[in-house]
């Protein structure tokens, strides 16, 4: 199940939404806050920028000065939450401490927090009134549906409850349609039997970052499996360096599944097109008043 023609639907109409508007109006902008030079997401925002700049989206990406602390981060998302020309804002995770990642998101109004992982966000996700969801669990919902993956009234499980990726997605499986009223599983790390947790299971979605976690001896024959996971382990073709890998064991699961989607071309690319779409409903509603984000 490649990504690719899952992210290409989705920036269709999401450059159909734009030429929509008109270019009397002001582009949208979307700004990639992260932790500096050195930060791990540089790959994500190179392939950020290229997909802004392929929409017409304008992005840039800020980064913290080196000394700065939590303070710093808080008036920089206040000054970002002020900035009329600015109409989304991704604020690059996990945050080690002395920083609270979802303290400085409190700062950021929910249509602006387009990675929809803010606690105002989380809230009304719970309370299925969401205004921006986390773009993950998006992405990967987004894939299920387009390879219409059994969902509806189906067995389906999620592995890992993180609040920006596990909790979400099942909140979205379980929730009404599209997409909804699965019966839904959540498993993590401390399941004692993953076998028997997974058993029956029709879809599985992976997202705990745990590299070939996922193998025949534990997933049924025949299930779905979309992998959000994603870990960098050494090359054995290239000693000294690293490569992307899922928490699916592709090669155990080869023969065995209905489907899988690949690490990295899956949800990954749907991931970026998913941020993109939500910059630019936050950018409607901003700027043209058309509805909620």
């Amino acid at each position: 199940m490649e990504g690719r023609p899952v992210a290409e639907a989705i920036d269709r109409a999401t450059r159909a939404a734009i030429q929509a508007v008109g270019a009397a109006t002001p582009a949208p902008s979307l700004v990639s806050l992260h932790r500096g030079v050195d930060s791990p997401f540089q790959f994500y925002l190179k392939r950020q920028a290229r997909a802004a700049q392929a929409l017409g989206i304008s992005f840039r990406d800020e980064s913290l000065a080196a000394g700065d602390g939590p303070a710093d981060l808080t008036a920089r998302i206040r000054s970002l939450d002020r900035d009329p020309t600015v109409h989304g804002v991704l604020l690059e995770h996990p945050w080690p401490p002395p920083f609270d990642f979802l303290r400085s998101m409190e700062e950021l109004r929910p249509e602006k927090d387009v990675d929809g992982v803010g606690p105002r966000n989380l809230g009304r996700l719970v309370g299925q009134r969401p205004i921006q969801v986390p773009a993950v669990a998006r992405a990967a919902l987004a894939i299920a549906r387009h390879y219409q993956l059994p969902l509806e009234g189906e067995p389906v499980t999620v592995v890992g409850r993180s609040g920006t990726v596990g909790l979400p997605l099942a909140l979205l499986l379980a929730g009404r349609p599209p997409g909804g009223n699965a019966i839904v599983t959540i498993v993590h790390s401390r399941t004692p039997d993953l076998r028997a947790a997974l058993a029956g299971a029709r879809t599985i979605f992976s997202c705990v970052g745990h590299p070939g976690l996922l193998d025949r001896t534990v997933v049924p024959e025949g299930a779905h499996v979309v992998d959000v996971g994603l870990s960098s382990v050494p090359d054995p073709g290239r000693p000294g360096s690293v490569h992307a890998v899922g928490d699916a064991n592709a090669t155990s699961l080869d023969g065995w599944v209905g489907s899988l989607t690949p690490v990295p071309g899956g949800v990954g690319p749907v991931t970026v097109a998913e941020l993109m779409s939500s910059t630019v409903r936050s950018w409607r509603h901003l700027v043209r008043g058309e509805g909620g984000a």
